[in-house]
Parts: structure tokens; sequence; C-alpha cells
């Protein structure tokens, strides 16, 4: 294994890297030895330069390093696509650098499980060689020597073959398991999450009852999600039991045929809280909340199977980066289908005439020979229609769309918000959408929540809200919108950052950017309904002057 390595590493992350002629002609030598069974190419050759372990090493590391090289090679084509590639080239970082220290810990998951399985199938090629007399020689140890002298009197002693076959069987087994592990201990992917209800915290019937009239904005007294103190906690530090709230005890409902927006600043916490009703956050994340209803179910305490099936059958996603959401290795009708045949056990011709429907829906010419196409034929606002052609294949009930226009031009940005309005129109399906464009609120929204750091500060509706902010970080927000209007001086702004999660203190969480704080804002700050909407802040009922934009301009 250390030549397989020592030879298929660095030949393929070069190869793969640099491509030309040199890897075509390594490539074509490394399929004619692929084409031929290993363990005949390995006798074949052994045959030839005579047994010996040492030979038997160096011929089945030659032919394991191909194996390799082919891996590598074939997982760095695809690194180096990346943009984070790309930025390395555009700060200088040289080649070699690149390889071993960009390139190569992407790769590792995939190379370590190759390692680990070759590894052990050499102990059982090693044991073959051996009983076959062409590895390892007497008087040197080997269980396939051990395996050769038990078949000498097999028919007398069967029970000789048992300590050697069972020490080659543990053994492989073993090496398996172990790099299942370190393949888990250096991926960067990880397993969805389980809903988990939070039992294990008494409810103080106050703030209970403030939070569920707080977050039913749009509802027509029978909402289609129902979400209740929902919490989403990450480890403080790695192998750490101490962990933080990205959001913390979010409380709403999305009202049937209704869009609701999700606003708030890059790490505010939108993101995630969407990926949680899904039950997609990922390990190490943990999940907890009273209560999450979805069309009269309950979803805490539900499996990755349950959740699943509701997933593919019920609840429609758009990620923002299409592109990078669509597989390129598969074609779009490939894609589109798959659900369709899997999960409604439709034919594949009726399937891809769905699929054609749909991407006619969303307004894709010539969408019936667009099916045969793959992602990169198609630009980034035609890959975001077919990402939104295949999150309403299902016909769900909710559209959960996570910055579905970020990633496009102002252009395209209003075809989309067009396109889904429409469909939510035709539906009737509800929406929730992320963002933090407000011009994107404005049009197609009902209903409003802004996040400021894991917590709700605001909830209405979108006219309400707009035309009467009653939370300072609303209101900031809004006044850091540029307007088609003369104006002299900077672009008023909200001063200072979002604070770290682990840095925050009891009080608001706004107060350290507030203009407004007062020693009232130090002390825990509920979100209280106000009116028709809700809002975390202790001098709301006072109506300031949130609509000033000289206060944001620092003036």
């Amino acid at each position: 294994m250390s030549i397989a390595v020592a030879v298929g590493l660095p030949l393929g992350l070069v190869l793969g890297y640099r491509g030309g002629w040199a890897d075509r002609l390594v490539m074509r030598l490394a399929e004619g030895v692929n084409a031929m069974p290993f363990l005949l190419v390995a006798i074949t050759l052994i045959a030839v330069l005579g047994p010996g372990l040492t030979k038997s090493m160096v011929i089945v590391g030659v032919i394991y390093a191909v194996m390799v090289l082919r891996l590598v090679r074939g997982e760095v084509l695809a690194a180096r696509e990346e943009l984070y590639v790309t930025g390395a080239l555009v700060v200088g970082v040289g080649t070699t650098r690149l390889l071993w220290r960009h390139v190569l810990p992407n790769i590792a998951p995939s190379l370590i499980v190759q390692v680990t399985t070759m590894f052990a199938t050499s102990i059982i090629v090693e044991a073959t060689l051996s009983f076959l007399g062409l590895g390892t020689q007497p008087p040197q140890a080997s269980w396939g020597n051990m395996l050769a002298d038990a078949q000498a009197s097999a028919f007398d002693h069967w029970f000789l073959a048992l300590p050697a076959g069972f020490a080659i069987m543990i053994t492989v087994l073993a090496f398996n398991l172990f790099g299942d592990g370190l393949r888990d201990l250096f991926s960067r992917e990880s397993a969805g999450s389980v809903l988990n209800a939070n039992a294990a915290r008494p409810l103080v019937e106050g703030v209970v009852e403030r939070e569920h009239s707080a977050g039913s904005v749009g509802g027509d007294g029978d909402p289609l999600m129902s979400v209740r103190r929902l919490s989403v906690s990450f480890p403080a530090r790695p192998s750490s039991d101490e962990r933080i709230d990205v959001v913390t005890e979010v409380s709403f409902d999305i009202g049937r045929r209704r869009v609701i927006a999700l606003v708030g600043e890059s790490g505010s916490g939108k993101s995630v809280t969407a990926m949680a009703l899904l039950g997609l956050v990922p390990d190490p994340g943990r999940v907890t909340a009273e209560t999450i209803g979805f069309d009269g179910r309950e979803l805490t305490g539900a499996n990755e199977r349950e959740l699943r099936a509701i997933r593919a059958r019920e609840i429609g996603v758009i990620f923002q980066d299409p592109l990078k959401a669509l597989n390129p290795a598969f074609t779009i009708g490939t894609q589109m289908t798959e659900s369709m045949r899997v999960v409604e056990g439709m034919s594949k011709r009726d399937a891809r005439i769905r699929a054609a429907e749909l991407l006619d829906m969303v307004r894709i010419d010539r969408a019936a020979d667009r099916l045969d196409d793959y992602p990169h034929q198609f630009s980034g606002g035609m890959a975001q229609r077919v990402m939104i052609a295949m999150a309403l294949s299902s016909s769900p009930k909710l559209l959960v769309a996570d910055e579905p226009t970020t990633a496009l031009d102002v252009t395209v940005q209003s075809d989309i918000l067009d396109l889904l309005r429409d469909l939510q129109a035709e539906t009737g399906m509800s929406m929730l959408i992320i963002t933090h464009d407000q011009g994107v609120v404005a049009d197609i929204a009902d209903d409003l929540m802004v996040m400021y750091a894991g917590e709700l500060v605001e909830v209405g509706t979108v006219e309400k809200v707009f035309e009467e902010p009653r939370h300072p970080y609303t209101a900031g927000l809004l006044a850091s919108v540029p307007r088609n209007r003369r104006r002299e001086g900077t672009l008023p702004s909200i001063p200072g950052t979002v604070p770290a999660l682990d840095e925050l203190g009891p009080g608001c969480r706004f107060g350290a950017r507030c203009p407004f704080v007062v020693d009232r804002c130090r002390e825990p700050v509920d979100l209280v309904g106000l009116g028709d909407g809700a809002v975390r802040c202790v001098r709301a009922p006072e109506r300031l002057a949130l609509g000033d934009a000289d206060i944001w301009s620092g003036r």
C-alpha cells in the first residue's frame, strides 16, 4: 500500500490538474491494466519475475497504484473547478502548494476509504499468492502458507484451516471499519439530524402564550405549519460538550396560500431555521422544539425516513446556487424524473412527459428537448428555473426558497420573482422565502419575519412593517435600502456587526448597535404581541422616530 500511495497519489494529483498528452497516455495504459482481472495480472507478472515476498509486494503495489491514480485523478478533475481553487490561484498560490494544501484535504475522505479497502484486499491477495506458492516462501510466516499446509490434511483435520481463515476475515473486517472511521473523521459531509421535542426545560406560561400569538401572522386559524420554540445549537468548539444556540426559541405560523419572508443580515440564522424545519441540519447540529406541526401532523420526534417521505411529497426546496445544487454528472431529465419514478412510481415515459410539462410551466423554451441537456448547458437563470420545476414536481403544499435570486442579475431576478408569484397563485401553495433583499420582500411576500442573531425581533404583515417598523433593527434595514431620489451624504447603515453568539449577554442582542438603547434593554427581552404583529423591544410602545434616516447615518 505504501508503494501504491507513493506512486499513484502524486501522479493522480498532477495528471488530474495538468491534463494534456501525458494524462491521455497514462490513462490509456491504466485502462489497459484495469481491463484485465487483477489477480491474473499479478500471477502472470510473478510467474515471469519469480516468487518471493518482496517481488509480490512490488507487483501488487504497482497494480494498486493504477487504481489509486484513477481515483485521485477523477477527484482532482472535479475539485479543480471549485471556486476555492480559483481563489487560491488569484492570491498567488503555487501549483505544488495548491495540490497538497488545498486540493488533497478535500479529496482525502474518498482516498482514505479506497486505501483502507485496498489494504484489506491486499491481505487476501497475499494469502492467495502464498497459498499458490507465489508469495511468501517458507520458513517465513503467512496465513496463506498456513492454509496451504492445512489443505494437505483437509480430509482428516479440517479444523486446521480455521485459525488462519478467521484471522484473515477478522483483520479484513477490522480494516474496513477503520477506514469508515477515518472517513467520518476527515469528511466535511454530515448526516441529517432528527427533530427532537424539547421536554427537558420547564415552560413559562406567560411567555409561551405571548409567543404563540406573536408568531401567528397571515394565518386563518388553521396554519399549514406551526412552529413553537424552535432552537438549533452547535458545539462551541470541536469535541466540546458546551453548545451555542444559533437559533433561539423561534415561534411562528405559515398560513395556507400565504407567502412569508424571513429576512436579516448574513449570519442571523435564516437558512439554519429553514433547514431545521426540514430535518436537514447537519451533525453535530441539534434541533429542539416544543412543537413543529405541518398540515395537522407533528414533526418533532420524526426520524429521517419519515421526514424524507414528507420532503419528497409535500415540501419543495429551492437553493440559492442552482448550478451547485444540480448534479453535473446527470442530465436535467434524469434528475427531474428520479423522484417521480422512485417516490410516485411513475413510468419512465410518464415521468418525462411530466418533467417536460414542468419545464414548460417555468417558461423554458423547447422543454422536451432540454431534458437531455446537462446543468452546465444552462445559464444561471435557466438553472434556477429548473430548480423551481424540480421543487414543484410533487405539487408541494409548502415551498421553501433559500435566497432564490442571490446569484442572478437584476433582470433575471425580476423574472424569477414574477414566476414564483404566478406559480404560487396558480397552485395555492404556501411559501417561506429567505432573503436579505427588502425589494424581494416587497415584491412577493404577504407576511414578514425579521431575524437578528438567532432571534425573531419583529413579525407582521409586509405592509404594516414597511410602513411603520417597530423594532430599531427593522428600521435600520429599511433605512439602508437605496432609493431613487436625490440625497446628500452617505447611505444610511446600521453601525457595527452582528455579535458573536458565544459573547451574547442576557439583554437585547441588538443593544450594542441600537441608538435607542436604555438600561431596561440590558435585561431579557421577550417577543410580545403588539397590534396585529409582534416585536422584541421594550421601547416599541413608545413609537420612537425609527424612520429618521439621520439616526442611521450617525448624524
